[in-house]
């Protein structure tokens, strides 16, 4: 598509000297009040030229062109400095004079002079010719001259030459023929046109940039409204470089520079916390944001099962949307708080009482529990992606980790704020208390859920040996105990809340048997005689086997006296040798409970009759897992009807 005739215009640049008439445009000085121009007088080329030549002549001396002079000159100082060259070269000089000069010389010297002798000879007939008319001028014509008026001079006669000897003619230039007439006025017009169309590219690229720099003042006060109106922080820009500061001098700021760093934080990631708006175009043209480092804390949880598989977990990081101010906001400052978590985590993980770490740049890999390994790492918010797969136990681990450390952040952020604007002289002078942990709380967390699962296997195994034995059992588990609205509190605590848990074991339909832990690993058992500290898991299983004991030597001691009250029987339970002793006329029976592997129970039956004299002997036994089917009640009634029966 053409272009519109006004677009095709072009105007010269150069400044305009001459009219279209082709007269002389005077430059325009000053305008007097009275309406008169004053123009700047035109100076003569000749006279200029004089004034200078009169300057060089008056300023330099009369011999300023005079070579020889200035050879001559320049030949002195050299002889005065080398006196024996110059000997040389005035010998030399003298010998060459002295030498006739040859015919090349002479022709060489001819063809330089002629030349000049014929333009000499040139002007000097004309200057004789003209001199010769000036000479022979005539009288004036009668009755031409003008009227002498009274009390003036007359007029010096004009010489009148000769008609035949001197005569003017007029010589017109030939018109050009049409076609060349066409195309010079093409040339005319084509050169006006691109005058025109340069001036216009000219006064339309001013234009589109006063355009666009209305456009972006707009839209770069509309982005601060919307910044101020979303609660972001604005703070003074500090003045430019090279601004007055001294006394008397403006200091007010010119712009605004945008906060989004955590009130509390650190001097050193407020600072990196700043941002502004561009003042010129850009690719992105949202934020500038120039101490941004754009990465996040990737959360990874390892752990080793009883059969030697590990398992692998990590938290799932969002990506969010930077296509708006709040948006890009949102990400660095999420970003700038997990950096800080990050270096928290840093200067705490290197005395760490309960647990070992290997600390880097970017990576912190902790020994959190037995068989569980927890690293924290700063990955490249480039290189996150998102995982189509939903997330499992493990994932969901870690993101309750990661939403931890900045609750336990915001507590840090807390504890320096009251040490700040605590004013109370007398506590002043005491040192102020340390500031509360941010990763012993999560390492104590993941020690007290491998805690209660090495608890829950245990008391698993003890309550799968009395079912098997055919006694039921059953075993209630509550890792925690406290309310949502407690474990939120437990984040304000200062001196560090601690998990709490219990556990129930019910061995056949009556007896009980309570356990209750608090974090990180300590376990306390409930029995009827006290409350009693468990140590370890070695002592866990002693005392559940102990108790099973002593619940099921009751139970058979219940079921021989309902047995033997024909005979008068008694029956009771000895607790030296841990024995459920029964003794009636004659006879002497006693049952022994003892434990194989995995809990796996056995009991022996020995028996002791008075009459014979005879030492006790092994009168049967009993093994769970071999007799599936048969209850241990249900054998110890077989055992002491046949002891009835002898």
């Amino acid at each position: 598509m053409e272009e519109p005739p006004w677009k095709k215009l072009r105007l010269s640049l150069e400044r305009p000297y001459k009219d279209d008439r082709g007269n002389y445009i005077p430059v325009l000085l000053d305008i007097t009040p009275e309406g008169e121009h004053i123009y700047e007088p035109r100076e003569d080329p000749s006279q200029v030229l004089g004034d200078k030549l009169r300057r060089i002549f008056l300023e330099r001396g009369l011999d300023f062109f005079d070579k020889h002079g200035v050879a001559r000159h320049a030949d002195n100082e050299d002889d005065t400095e080398n006196p024996e060259d110059a000997e040389v070269e005035q010998d030399a000089e003298e010998t060459r004079r002295i030498q006739p000069m040859t015919a090349e010389e002479l022709f060489r010297m001819r063809m330089q002079l002629m030349p000049q002798l014929y333009i000499a000879l040139g002007e000097m007939s004309h200057a004789r010719d003209l001199m010769s008319l000036l000479l022979s001028t005539s009288a004036p014509v009668p009755g031409s001259e003008a009227p002498i008026l009274p009390g003036s001079h007359a007029p010096t006669p004009a010489p009148v030459l000769p008609n035949a000897e001197l005569t003017a003619s007029i010589v017109t230039k030939p018109v050009p023929i049409p076609s060349v007439q066409a195309f010079n006025a093409q040339l005319a017009i084509g050169g006006k046109d691109e005058a025109l169309r340069q001036a216009a590219n000219v006064f339309k690229g001013a234009a589109a940039g006063m355009e666009r720099a209305r456009v972006r003042g707009e839209q770069y006060w509309s982005q601060a409204l919307k910044i101020r109106k979303s609660n972001w922080g604005l703070v003074p820009a500090p003045l430019p470089f090279g601004s007055a500061t001294g006394k008397g001098a403006d200091k007010t700021s010119k712009d605004f520079l945008i906060s989004f760093g955590l009130e509390d934080s650190s001097p050193a990631f407020r600072r990196r916390a700043i941002g502004h708006m561009p003042t010129f175009e850009t690719s992105s043209n949202v934020l500038e944001l120039p101490h941004r480092q754009k990465t996040r804390l990737r959360i990874r949880l390892s752990t080793l099962d009883e059969s030697g598989r590990r398992t692998a977990s990590q938290n799932r990081l969002l990506v969010p949307r930077e296509d708006t101010v709040d948006g890009a906001l949102a990400a660095a400052q999420r970003e700038l708080i997990e950096q800080e978590v990050f270096s928290l985590l840093i200067r705490e993980s290197s005395s760490l009482p309960s647990a070992s770490s290997r600390v880097s740049e970017r990576l912190i890999v902790i020994e959190a529990a037995q068989n569980t390994e927890l690293a924290f790492e700063l990955v490249d918010s480039d290189s996150i992606e998102q995982p189509d797969e939903p997330p499992d136990l493990g994932d969901a681990k870690c993101d309750l980790i990661f939403a931890a450390l900045h609750l336990l952040l915001l507590r840090i952020h807390t504890h320096f704020k009251t040490q700040r604007l605590r004013n109370d002289p007398a506590l002043s002078q005491n040192p102020p208390p340390p500031a509360p942990a941010i990763l012993q709380p999560v390492l104590e967390a993941l020690q007290y859920e491998v805690f209660c699962s090495r608890v829950n296997v245990e008391v698993e195994k003890m309550t799968g040996a009395l079912r098997a034995a055919g006694v039921p059992s059953t075993m209630r588990l509550n890792s925690v105990g406290e309310t949502g609205q407690a474990l939120v509190e437990l984040f304000n605590d200062r001196n560090g809340g601690r998990l709490s848990g219990d556990i129930v074991v019910r061995i056949g339909t009556r007896d009980t048997l309570r356990l209750t832990f608090t974090s990180p690993s300590k376990l306390y058992a409930h029995l009827p005689q006290g409350k009693i500290n468990v140590a370890s898991i070695t002592q866990l299983s002693q005392l559940l086997r102990d108790e099973a004991e002593q619940r099921l030597l009751n139970r058979i001691c219940e079921t021989g006296t309902e047995l033997c009250s024909s005979v008068s029987g008694t029956w009771f339970v000895d607790l030296i040798t841990s024995r459920a002793v029964g003794r009636w006329e004659g006879c002497v029976l006693n049952f022994r409970i003892t434990y194989g592997e995995d809990f796996k129970i056995l009991c022996s039956a020995f028996r002791l009759d008075r009459a014979n004299g005879r030492p006790e002997s092994l009168l049967d036994t009993y093994e769970a897992r071999q007799q599936e089917g048969l209850p241990l009640l249900s054998w110890v009634e077989e055992t002491i009807g046949v002891a009835l029966s002898r």
